[in-house]
């Protein structure tokens, strides 16, 4: 396994997992919120592009570059889905949807990459998809959930499978590149359906929180996404992007107040139990040969 770009993935994850807890504090929409992330971090990566001579060791490829616009437009559904689902449902309970994700891309990636999944990470992420689904059960389903934030939660989860698929696929354009074009075509494709009023009511700290949502968490976490999903397989991606709502459960519990039933405390154990036991089993499978010698 990659160790330094299983870091990048899970920091990377860790980060994102905060996203829906800013954007309940930016008092934006999710059309108007996603644009300030594609402007934020359009800026940022095109300056790293040009900053660090990437530019000049790019390798353009006409193939690869449609599956690049195709990786854009898939991202831009699966953000603006994402926060429209945060503004109508909890954030735990989009959050845990959107994990479908994982499940989309494992069998995608099976048949498309041909990746093998063990029987560590088969019960691994059987362990994640059952403790989110704990979570989602005892929180959304049980009072008078909203079937339209669940539909954009599901829809948000099959167009980051996209993402993460079409992303495997990208083998010559560097990292720099890649989210600048997406962040490009966001910005093309959003222009038209952008209320710019809804700016002018934001105080400053919804506008930190905002810029906020497209320095870090687009501009940041989209190198290390990016450039880390391109060196693990499937199998190993799909099980750690568990990490992000995880993340965003602390949030809820800790900063929000969010207090989880029994079976929605299950569901937590669970998620974490087998986040745990996705990072230490390969670990200890690869110390073992050194301990012999």
């Amino acid at each position: 396994m990659h160790k330094s770009a299983l870091t990048q993935l899970i920091v990377s994850m860790a980060i994102f997992g905060s996203v829906g807890f800013f954007s309940s504090r930016t008092g934006l929409p999710a059309v108007e919120l996603v644009f300030v992330r594609c402007v934020c971090a359009f800026a940022i990566l095109l300056a790293a592009w040009l900053l660090t001579g990437s530019f000049k060791r790019e390798r353009w490829d006409a193939r690869e570059t449609l599956v690049v616009v195709a990786c854009g437009v898939s991202n831009l559904l699966n953000w603006v889905f994402l926060f429209t689902a945060f503004r109508l449902i909890s954030v735990t309970i989009a959050i845990s949807l959107y994990h479908l994700a994982p499940i989309f891309a494992l069998v995608a990636g099976g048949l498309i990459f041909r990746d093998k999944l063990g029987r560590a990470a088969i019960l691994s992420l059987a362990g994640c998809f059952a403790g989110t689904m704990l979570i989602m059960g005892a929180g959304g389903l049980g009072g008078a959930p909203s079937w339209a934030g669940m539909l954009c939660g599901v829809l948000a989860a099959f167009f980051y499978a996209a993402t993460m698929l079409l992303g495997r696929s990208v083998r010559q354009t560097s990292v720099y590149a890649t989210t600048f074009i997406q962040m490009a075509i966001g910005l093309a494709l959003l222009l038209p359906f952008v209320h710019f009023g809804a700016y002018e009511k934001l105080v400053r700290g919804e506008w930190m929180y905002a810029v906020a949502t497209g320095i870090v968490h687009t501009g940041f976490v989209y190198l290390l996404f990016f450039g880390s999903i391109r060196r693990l397989p499937s199998p190993v991606v799909a099980v750690f992007v568990f990490v992000d709502p995880a993340v965003a459960i602390l949030l809820d519990i800790l900063v929000d107040g969010f207090r989880p039933d029994g079976l929605q405390s299950a569901g937590i154990v669970l998620l974490f139990g087998s986040l745990l036991a996705a990072f230490v089993v390969p670990m200890g499978r690869a110390a073992r040969p050194r301990a012999k010698l």
